[in-house]
């Protein structure tokens, strides 16, 4: 009886400790670092297609909104967790319309998104906003993929190359010059300058990281700085080859977005105001930004977009004729399917460019090396038969 009484003291006891709390070793990370971790992954524009495209067929088959927006909970759908739907549904029935439901979720829905549902909502037509916006991520998500799919090889080439390089320099090269000192060569110097890269590579390998990162932190800095990120757009759009692909690129986006906007019903000052936000580029965000204020003073829009020098004079004319004969939207979906055409085709040739440039590279490289270790081999050979 003693041993018991003293068995449940000591529990006793014990359960009054207080329980060690867990480290969380992420108050270790810096705050920014934190931040980024923690926040949701914005979804990619493919998977905001399938996303919209659901819903507008769930809409269109007769359910009310809230049993839709009950089912899309159940549907897979990638990048776009269930608990965003069940959120939106839960504030529509607590009676907020979807669109301001949406704009409570910024890192899902952009401001485009937001203000073409509720123009969808204004019109009573909102499967149909839903469909053209579905068809609307379509549209950029195949660009984005034709895009990647011409860097493919580019990339993979590189990574070959400059994993060939290391390897050798690392690994093959110090052997070379073992043998070479061995037999008192004098070395030429292709040589001599290999060998140097080698021995940095090797014994200063830290410095180098250390140069690569600070490299790299200031061009952050740098990059985000307003005169920073204007010279580097600058650059990006006057860029050879690769220029032209930027600036149709960012022709078509501007087209089609405002298009969009403007075919739902959404005003010319507050479309213009979302594809300000959606165009990535500095320039041409200044470029609008400057448009919606000449429209706010009455002027058209093909004036200020004249007068910025950025917009290729065939924007300019088509979105001046649209103005005159009263459909601006339809003359700005012309644009886009042109320039996107244009943007496949620019695509192709960068590609077919930089694939005899990158053998042309890789040639002068392995050429080095090789001129680099057959150059002493030979001198040592002939000192043999000397």
């Amino acid at each position: 009886m003693v041993d018991a009484s003293k068995a449940s003291v000591t529990k006793a006891a014990e359960a009054e400790k207080p329980k060690a709390e867990k480290r969380d070793w992420s108050l270790l990370l810096p705050q920014s670092v934190r931040q980024s971790l923690m926040r949701k992954r914005k979804p990619k524009m493919s998977e905001m297609a399938t996303f919209t495209q659901q819903l507008a067929n769930l809409l269109n088959s007769g359910m009310p909104l809230t049993v839709a927006l009950n089912s899309m909970t159940h549907l897979e759908t990638k990048g776009i967790p269930a608990s965003v739907s069940q959120q939106l549904r839960q504030e529509v029935m607590e009676g907020r319309s979807l669109s301001a439901a949406m704009a409570n979720q910024p890192e899902i829905f952009s401001d485009l998104f937001v203000n073409m549902v509720r123009a969808g909502e204004s019109s009573g037509a909102l499967v149909e906003v839903l469909r053209r916006m579905a068809a609307h991520y379509q549209q950029f998500a195949e660009l984005q993929g034709k895009f990647v799919t011409a860097m493919i090889y580019p990339i993979l080439v590189c990574c070959v190359g400059a994993g060939l390089m290391l390897f050798f320099v690392y690994f093959m090269l110090p052997k070379f010059t073992e043998m070479f000192q061995d037999f008192g060569v004098e070395l030429p110097l292709p040589t001599r300058m290999l060998i140097g890269l080698s021995w940095v590579a090797t014994k200063l390998w830290w410095l180098v990281l250390i140069v690569i990162v600070a490299t790299l932190i200031l061009f952050r800095k740098f990059r985000n700085t307003p005169s920073g990120r204007e010279k580097l757009d600058r650059l990006k759009m006057k860029a050879p080859i690769f220029g032209k692909v930027v600036k149709l690129n960012l022709f078509a986006q501007f087209a089609r977005t405002l298009s969009t906007l403007l075919q739902n019903g959404v005003p010319v000052l507050n479309a213009l105001q979302i594809t300000e936000q959606v165009i990535p580029n500095l320039l041409l965000k200044q470029a609008i930004a400057q448009t919606r204020e000449a429209v706010t003073d009455g002027k058209t829009i093909a004036q200020p977009l004249a007068r910025s020098k950025l917009f290729p004079q065939l924007m300019v004319d088509l979105v001046k004729i649209g103005e005159e004969t009263g459909d601006v939207p339809g003359a700005l979906a012309n644009l886009a399917d042109t320039y996107e055409n244009e943007l496949q085709i620019a695509l192709r040739i960068m590609t077919n460019m930089i694939e005899p440039l990158l053998i042309v590279c890789m040639a002068v490289g392995v050429g080095f090396l090789l001129l680099s270790v057959l150059m002493p081999m030979f001198k040592m050979i002939s000192n043999i038969k000397g």
